[in-house]
């Protein structure tokens, strides 16, 4: 019963048009922000601390743009329940798709690294312009609540994306290799590790802070070829995505730095629009005070 009353609310909303639906998102940052006052001890808490060289009132700026835009995104999210190829190919451009298009013809496999930036949902739309014979998926962290977590695969689906559960990441992937099938993955690779799945510490955003390593792990044990996808919000409702390449042979590199190179590309983007990454989470949960050495190169 829950939910098909959230799908009903849900394909409603979608059906709104966009100038709409942007009337209603500046009625739920209101609410958010200064009535419901959302996670926003937690928002300024990070953002001070992965910009300790802003002062307050630089802080309060960017803790309003990032609200604007987490209720934009939470709407631009729904209207992708009635959303057609076409405009959302308008709206989410992915500049580059030709280079990726090319690698995957010549039957090598991609991995995507990505994070919890821009608009992340939309990026499930990339299997519109992908080369149609292989397989495009991207690994999700399954929500508690059953009746949401069945919403959001329906909405990644919606353009053709495979949606596999985190813990199943290694049992997919080796079936495509089976198979020798061609296969786009996307990481978004930005979560917090459980404490005791903690193996290594990168500095991120002023922070010795604890990474996920599975996504290098697994492009190297399979031979994926890596590359990092930098969306850009060009304006209300539109954004462009651009994939970067990251390195020819990640097998040759020592372990862990094609993970610090990911998190180094990651902290550059963020740092041009900070408004766009998500600060509701507790990233910096389990992380370390940087050392001295760490503080001057980071700096």
């Amino acid at each position: 019963m829950t939910y098909h009353l959230l799908r009903f609310f849900l394909k409603l909303i979608s059906r709104l048009p966009f100038r709409v639906l942007y009337i209603l998102a500046d009625v739920v940052y209101f609410l958010l922000y200064y009535i419901i006052r959302y996670r926003r001890r937690i928002v300024r808490k990070n953002l001070t601390e992965a910009f300790p060289e802003k002062s307050p009132a630089e802080i309060k700026k960017i803790e309003k743009e990032f609200y604007h835009f987490f209720a934009d995104n939470l709407l631009e999210s729904c209207k992708m329940a009635n959303m057609s190829p076409e405009e959302m190919s308008r709206r989410m451009n992915f500049t580059n798709i030709n280079t990726i298009n090319d690698v995957l013809r010549n039957g090598q496999s991609i991995a995507i690294y990505l994070g919890h930036y821009a608009n992340w949902e939309w990026v499930s739309s990339m299997p519109i312009h992908l080369e149609k014979s292989a397989v495009a998926a991207q690994i999700y962290h399954k929500l508690r609540n059953k009746e949401m977590d069945k919403l959001i695969l329906e909405h990644r689906s919606a353009f053709g994306a495979v949606s596999v559960e985190m813990y199943q990441t290694a049992r997919y992937i080796t079936g495509l290799a089976h198979r020798k099938q061609v296969s786009i993955i996307g990481f978004i690779a930005d979560q917090s590790p459980k404490k005791r799945e903690v193996h290594h510490f990168i500095p991120f955003m002023h922070h010795k802070t604890p990474v996920l390593t599975g996504t290098e792990k697994l492009i190297k044990h399979y031979g994926f070829d890596p590359w990092f996808l930098y969306t850009r919000r060009i304006k209300r409702g539109y954004y462009e995505a651009e994939f970067i390449h990251m390195h020819d042979n990640p097998k040759t590199l020592p372990d862990f730095q094609l993970t610090e190179m990911y998190f180094q590309m990651l902290e550059k983007v963020i740092r041009k629009q900070p408004e766009l990454y998500l600060w509701t989470h507790n990233r910096f949960k389990h992380a370390q005070p940087l050392t001295p050495q760490e503080q001057i190169t980071t700096a």
